[in-house]
């Protein structure tokens, strides 16, 4: 299927790659179709909306760069997007590049959860106090390995 895309213009992409939010992201509720790339930059993953091309989220898996990461998400808010075993999901955050130039960082307070098997997904807001909106990607790895 061909997707128009605000990183690459447009591709074809596999319907395997597509992912729907039920109760689509925080502040963009009302889109809730997907598709999910890889970036050319490698650790990152794109989230590009469906409806609109200007709307795409960057993501990382957040195990990457905080080993101790835990996502505390209840059975009951997991059994609406279908999720049966851990096995079966994909954890990412969100990251934000800032126009200014500074450090890029993650979302680790709302992680985006997504069932591989049937491709829907959420984001869910964590209760955890070490979990915060912005975390410094590049800090975290420095640390992380020190």
């Amino acid at each position: 299927m061909r997707v128009k895309t605000k990183a690459y213009g447009e591709l074809d992409v596999d319907e395997r790659q597509l992912v729907s939010f039920p109760a689509g992201l925080l502040g963009f509720e009302q889109f809730k179709d997907y598709v999910l790339l890889d970036a050319r930059q490698k650790p990152f993953f794109y989230l590009q909306s469906l409806d609109v091309a200007e709307l795409a989220f960057i993501l990382i898996d957040p195990f990457l760069f905080r080993s101790d990461y835990a996502v505390d998400v209840g059975d009951e808010e997991l059994a609406g997007i279908g999720v049966r075993s851990p096995e079966e999901v994909l954890v990412f955050a969100i990251v934000t590049v800032p126009g200014d130039g500074g450090g890029a960082t993650a979302n680790l307070m709302g992680p985006v959860i997504i069932n591989k098997t049937n491709r829907r997904g959420m984001q869910a807001v964590l209760a955890d106090p070490r979990w915060k909106v912005k975390h410094d990607i590049m800090a975290e790895l420095a640390a992380s390995k020190g």
